[in-house]
């Protein structure tokens, strides 16, 4: 690979190489081009790609044979002949991603667009093991069996899901047994075991991360740094249009920030923003209260009875993030945060708001505030992040973007 090659491979803008036995590699890269664009004339494909304008119609032929791509209606200009867009074939493959969190499972299917087509989900107070096991493998059987004869067409399965889905277990009031029960369990394996698709596994917030990048704020920002309110508060790392995972997996382990505050965690040790920042928090509000707790994921958190606690949860959370946005970018020097969550919009919008105004009570000598945006994909991130795993590690130019996480 050239060095112009090389420096085009970290960002989502590839170029490709018109050298004899790049034939994958330049497929990949139109199709990367077709994904970033939406649709493109062939003339557009080329001046994107650094191909040359035979390369195009070459690949492009095979691309249109293989089912990948199709053809849109001509566009008529002025003068010459009219110019033919081609996109990807929404049909032309597909994934399933799978979401096992702590309160819920998700299993979307996803189209080779990246339109969720299907979605299955199953509520819980927290996982049983001996139920969800089996129901993993059904769900995958029905989405499957769901696309008839284009079932042929899928290409893998990925899965997202906590590091250690046991840890902080007694936050959610769970026995040692229960919590070491699914530590160790090999949930990528179980999978495997159940399809004879490939399955990849990445943890639910690195895998939401990958879902924003490439089909949310991605597009638009190089390097954010990536904040996903849940159950319990997670994050994400993204540089140069790359997911950055560290040594262990575990960049952007907001959960784990010691908070700066007075109280305790309950072991001697100093709090961690996870009992600041999370949704778990609000939920043991909610239920003091005699209400619903399961209320602080959806609209009904700022309605009602449920408004008085949701407003105290905003403002404390609020001061967390702020916490971890000033430290990020001390240390990272970042000129993004974007922040989502499983939680309802209108409170998103409004964590964000009061997020961004406890920022303004920082002291930002020497460091420059960055900006804050709200996530695009919400509560099917790490579903979705987790069925672009197998698509991307078929069709991106650079699979290991995806893989490594």
């Amino acid at each position: 690979m050239t060095t112009e090659s090389a420096t085009a491979a970290s960002s989502l803008r590839q170029r490709g190489s018109n050298h004899v036995g790049m034939r994958q590699y330049n497929e990949r890269v139109v199709l990367q081009a077709l994904r970033l664009h939406g649709s493109l004339p062939k003339a557009e494909l080329a001046r994107q790609t650094g191909l040359t304008a035979q390369t195009i119609g070459l690949i492009t032929t095979r691309l249109e044979e293989d089912g990948l791509i199709v053809r849109d209606a001509p566009v008529r200009g002025r003068i010459g002949q009219p110019s033919v867009p081609l996109r990807l074939n929404p049909d032309g493959a597909f994934s399933i991603g799978i979401k096992v969190g702590r309160r819920s499972t998700d299993w979307l299917l996803v189209d080779f667009a990246g339109q969720v087509r299907e979605r299955l989900t199953l509520a819980y107070a927290f996982p049983d093991a001996t139920q969800l096991l089996p129901a993993l493998g059904e769900n995958l059987r029905q989405l499957s069996a769901g696309l008839g004869p284009l079932a042929e067409r899928l290409v893998g399965v990925g899965v997202a899901a906590p590091f250690v889905m046991g840890g902080w277990h007694r936050l959610l009031g769970l026995s040692d047994a229960q919590a070491q029960a699914w530590n160790d369990i090999d949930l990528a394996r179980e999978v495997q075991a159940m399809t004879d698709l490939p399955v990849s596994f990445a943890r639910d917030t690195a895998a939401a991360t990958v879902a924003e990048l490439v089909a949310g704020r991605g597009r638009e920002l190089r390097s954010f740094l990536y904040l996903f309110v849940d159950t319990f508060v997670g994050g994400g790392l993204v540089i140069h249009s790359h997911p950055h995972v560290g040594v262990h997996g575990n960049a952007g382990a907001v959960a784990s920030l010691p908070w700066p505050g007075d109280a305790s965690s309950g072991t001697g040790a100093r709090q961690q923003l996870i009992h600041q920042a999370s949704l778990w928090e609000l939920e043991e509000r909610l239920q003091a209260l005699g209400l619903d707790r399961m209320a602080a994921y959806d609209q009904r958190a700022l309605q009602g009875q449920h408004e008085a606690p949701a407003r105290q949860w905003l403002a404390q959370a609020a001061q967390a993030l702020a916490h971890a946005v000033v430290s990020g970018t001390a240390f990272l020097d970042l000129d993004a945060v974007v922040i989502d969550g499983s939680l309802d919009r209108a409170m998103l919008d409004a964590l964000i708001a009061q997020t961004h105004e406890a920022l303004q009570h920082h002291n930002w000598e020497g460091l420059w505030q960055p900006a804050l945006h709200a996530g695009q994909t919400g509560s099917d991130a790490r579903a979705l992040g987790g069925a672009l795993l197998p698509l991307h590690s078929h069709f991106a130019p650079d699979p290991e973007l995806f893989l490594k996480v």
